[in-house]
């Protein structure tokens, strides 16, 4: 039963997957923003799907279903006459998850806040760091960024409990970015890799490691002239390997797709929807998300 409770877990941790960690889609990341601009975003997520796990355990019809909400504040400033952006976001999820463990049902509901994140992004080759008035003649080239962000283990975690919001654990994602527009066409490529502490306090005393992930995400973005634009979205991911006292787990290999359309209500508001799903899943990821965002800025000269 110690590995029929081992891959139990890793499904929960599946389901603090389902809003964050390197599975994200996030078309415009590395965006050049006019400096002193703030933006608070309120989001609600769904996610829904099957669970899979290596073959030697005794996991079958694995489900977890998560509705998720986030509050999530960003900031842009200039660093060496280049744009930056700081970003906060606090999540709250509500999760429930049934699987057959050697036969037996077992179900399993949560909720509470998730593991906060910050994430400092700066922009190191064709992101200007210019006003609100100076933006109006900018057209964006060739854009190549960096961001560094940083998970805190600050979620709802019960060590004796399979399924959890937290991870109880620490997590470090630097990433890349590199963007060329062509006209109202604008081409992403954004490659990353996530560390992860130990959680060692895993189902009463265990020791869970996770290996790095590695992910690349892919947009081709549309823009009109009336401020909405359009996105596909593409996310390969691989490696996040787990171990739970010396018991690796199979290791996680991905591929997600997905759509994003950002619609302008007034000059300060608007509302983002997006939706994505597994492609291809070799242990966990086989999941389907849709949600929808409110945006609100100000500052800047806005």
């Amino acid at each position: 039963m110690a590995r029929a409770g081992a891959a139990l877990v890793i499904m929960a941790l599946a389901g603090a997957a389902l809003s964050c960690e390197a599975q994200d889609l996030e078309p415009r990341a590395f965006s050049n923003t006019p400096v002193g601009m703030n933006f608070l975003i309120l989001g609600y997520g769904y996610s829904h799907g099957d669970v899979t796990f290596d073959a030697s355990t005794p996991i079958e019809n694995a489900e977890l279903t998560a509705h998720g909400a986030y509050l999530a504040y960003a900031h842009a400033f200039g660093v060496w006459g280049r744009s930056a952006k700081l970003d906060i976001v606090l999540p709250y999820a509500w999760v429930s998850g049934s699987a057959d463990v050697a036969g037996q049902r077992r179900d399993r509901y949560t909720d509470g806040f998730g593991d906060a994140r910050v994430r400092v992004s700066a922009l190191l080759y064709g992101g200007p760091a210019l006003t609100l008035a100076e933006f109006a003649d900018y057209k964006p080239d060739l854009i190549v960024g960096a961001s560094l962000a940083v998970t805190l283990p600050t979620g709802h975690y019960d060590s004796d409990k399979l399924v959890n919001i937290g991870t109880n654990r620490w997590s470090v994602k630097p990433e890349l970015g590199i963007s060329k527009t062509f006209g109202p066409l604008t081409l992403e490529l954004e490659p990353s890799v996530t560390f992860y502490t130990d959680n060692n306090n895993f189902l009463g005393g265990k020791k869970l490691e996770k290996d790095p992930l590695y992910a690349v995400q892919g947009h081709a973005i549309y823009h009109t002239r009336f401020g909405l634009w359009a996105a596909v979205d593409v996310t390969y991911y691989g490696g996040g390997r787990t171990t739970v006292d010396g018991e690796k787990s199979a290791e996680p290999q991905n591929l997600r797709v997905g759509a994003t359309v950002a619609i302008p209500i007034t000059r300060q508001h608007s509302v983002k929807l997006y939706a994505s799903t597994g492609a291809f899943a070799r242990v966990g990821g086989d999941f389907t998300t849709a949600g929808i965002a409110w945006q609100f800025r100000w500052g800047g000269g806005l």
